[in-house]
C-alpha cells in the first residue's frame, strides 16, 4: 500500500519528529558535538545547551531546574522512581491501570519481598479517591498514581490523592508520559514527589525522556559509574536529544490551547461518525472529561485483533493498548482494571490523536472502520484464522 494513503491514529505509541524539533538538535550532531563533561570550548557550549533545556523544561513543567533528571525515556525514569524512592521493604500501592513500565517494576519489588495493595478504579477507569485512602495505612513505601491513561485517556485526581499521601509521610510518584505536551502540567502543584515524562510522546525524539524529583526526595540511582545528573543518573549525557526534547516541550505549551481544541473536535468527529455508520459502540473510559487525544472503543461482535489486522491492510494504524505490551492477545489489564464485561474487553481497540492528523484524515479513517466492522460482523472464519497465526500469542 502507498504510505501516502496511510492514516495514523496511533499517537499515544509515539509521534512524528517535528520540522522544528530536528532543526533544533541538527548542530548538536555535528559542528556542537563535544562531549558536556569535557572542560574545554566544545565541552562548555555542549553544557550550556543541557543547562538551558533543564531550565526551560523545569520552567514549562513548573519545577527547579535542579529537580530535573534527563533519562533514556519514560521507562527509564518511571523504573528509577519505583526502585529508587523506597527507603525499606514495605507495602507499595498501586492500581490496575498503571503503564507497564511501573506496573512491572512494582511486581519486581514483590518478588523482592515487598507486598503491594491495589486500589480500585470504576469503570470509568478513574481511581476511586475513598479506597485509595483507606489503603494509605501501615508501612507503605511508594504511592504510584498514574495522572492521565494511556489506554483510555482517563485523567486521575493525582493532586488530590497526592494530599493524602502528604498527611501520611507517602512518596508518591506520578507517571505522566500521556498528559505532558497535551495539557498544563505544574509538577508542584501536583504534589507529588516524582514524575516521569517522555520525548517522542510529544513530537520529540526517542531515547530522551526526563524525571522530576521534588527537592528533599531521597532517590537511590538505579547506576552508578559517573557524576552526571548529579550522580542520580551517571552516563555521558545525549545533548542533541535533550536539546530536541525542550524544543518539543516548548512548541507544545505554546500551542496546548489550540492543539487541544483540534483534537477534541477530531474526537467528537470520529466519535459521532463511527455511531452513525456502525453502531453499536462502546466508550472505555470517560466520554467527556478525559484527554480527547485517546479514544478506547469496543466493537461488540468483532474481535480485536481481526479488526486491527484489517485496519492495518485498509491503512489505518491503531493499536490494542499499550505499545510496550502489544503482541499479546490477552485483554488489556487497564480494561479488566475497569471491570469490563468480557466481549468489550476482547473487541477494543485504542485511537490516539495528534493535532496533526486533519478532519479529512479522521473522515477517511471512520468511512473504513464502519465498513470493515459492518463486514466482520456479519462473520469469517477466515479472518479469525489468518488473525490467530499474524497475531501469535506470548507466553
Amino acid at each position: 500500500m502507498n504510505t501516502q494513503t496511510v492514516i495514523y491514529l496511533d499517537n499515544n505509541a509515539t509521534t512524528s519528529l517535528l520540522p522544528e524539533v530536528r532543526a533544533a538538535m541538527e548542530p548538536f550532531w555535528t559542528e556542537h558535538f563535544g562531549n558536556p563533561s569535557s572542560a574545554h570550548r566544545f565541552g562548555r557550549l555542549a553544557r550550556k545547551a543541557i543547562e538551558d533545556a533543564r531550565e526551560q523544561i523545569a520552567h514549562y513543567l513548573g519545577a527547579f531546574p535542579d529537580e530535573l533528571i534527563f533519562t533514556s525515556g519514560a521507562t527509564e525514569a518511571n523504573n528509577l522512581a519505583v526502585f529508587g524512592l523506597p527507603r525499606s521493604r514495605g507495602v507499595i500501592l498501586a492500581s490496575g491501570i498503571e503503564h507497564p513500565s511501573v506496573r512491572e517494576a512494582v511486581a519486581a519489588l514483590v518478588q523482592r519481598g515487598f507486598s503491594q495493595r491495589e486500589f480500585p478504579v470504576g469503570s470509568d477507569g478513574i481511581v476511586d479517591a475513598d479506597a485509595f485512602d483507606s489503603l494509605c495505612h501501615g508501612e507503605v513505601q511508594l504511592a504510584c498514581l498514574m495522572l492521565a491513561n494511556n489506554e483510555t485517556g482517563a485523567l486521575q485526581p493525582v493532586q488530590a490523592l497526592a494530599t493524602i499521601c502528604q498527611e501520611r509521610r507517602i512518596p508518591v510518584h506520578c507517571d505522566a508520559v500521556q498528559a505532558v505536551g497535551k495539557i498544563p502540567v505544574h509538577f508542584h502543584e501536583l504534589g507529588v514527589s516524582t514524575l516521569s515524562f517522555s520525548g517522542h510522546k510529544v513530537h520529540g525524539p526517542k531515547g530522551i525522556g526526563g524525571l522530576l524529583v521534588r527537592r528533599g526526595v531521597r532517590l537511590t540511582p538505579l547506576f552508578h559509574g559517573g557524576h552526571q545528573e548529579r550522580g542520580r543518573r551517571p552516563g555521558t549525557e545525549p545533548v542533541p536529544l535533550i536539546v530536541g526534547l525542550a524544543k518539543a516541550i516548548e512548541l507544545a505549551h505554546r500551542d496546548w490551547q489550540s492543539r487541544f481544541n483540534h483534537v477534541r473536535q477530531l474526537r467528537q468527529v470520529f466519535l459521532d461518525g463511527l455511531r452513525r455508520g456502525c453502531a453499536p459502540i462502546f466508550v472505555n473510559g470517560p466520554e467527556h472529561d478525559g484527554l480527547p487525544h485517546t479514544l478506547n472503543i469496543s466493537f461488540p461482535g468483532c474481535r480485536a485483533e481481526v479488526l486491527l489486522m484489517r485496519l492495518d491492510l485498509a491503512g489505518i494504524a491503531c493499536s490494542a493498548g499499550s505499545a510496550c505490551s502489544s503482541g499479546s492477545l490477552l485483554p488489556s489489564p487497564v480494561l479488566q482494571a475497569m471491570q469490563l464485561p468480557e466481549e468489550r474487553l476482547r473487541s477494543a481497540v485504542r485511537f490516539s490523536f495528534s493535532h496533526l492528523n486533519t478532519l479529512e484524515e479522521v473522515e477517511r479513517a471512520v468511512a473504513r472502520i464502519a465498513d470493515i466492522v459492518r463486514e466482520l460482523r456479519q462473520g469469517s472464519d477466515e479472518d479469525l484464522l489468518l488473525a490467530e497465526t499474524s497475531f501469535p500469542s506470548r507466553a
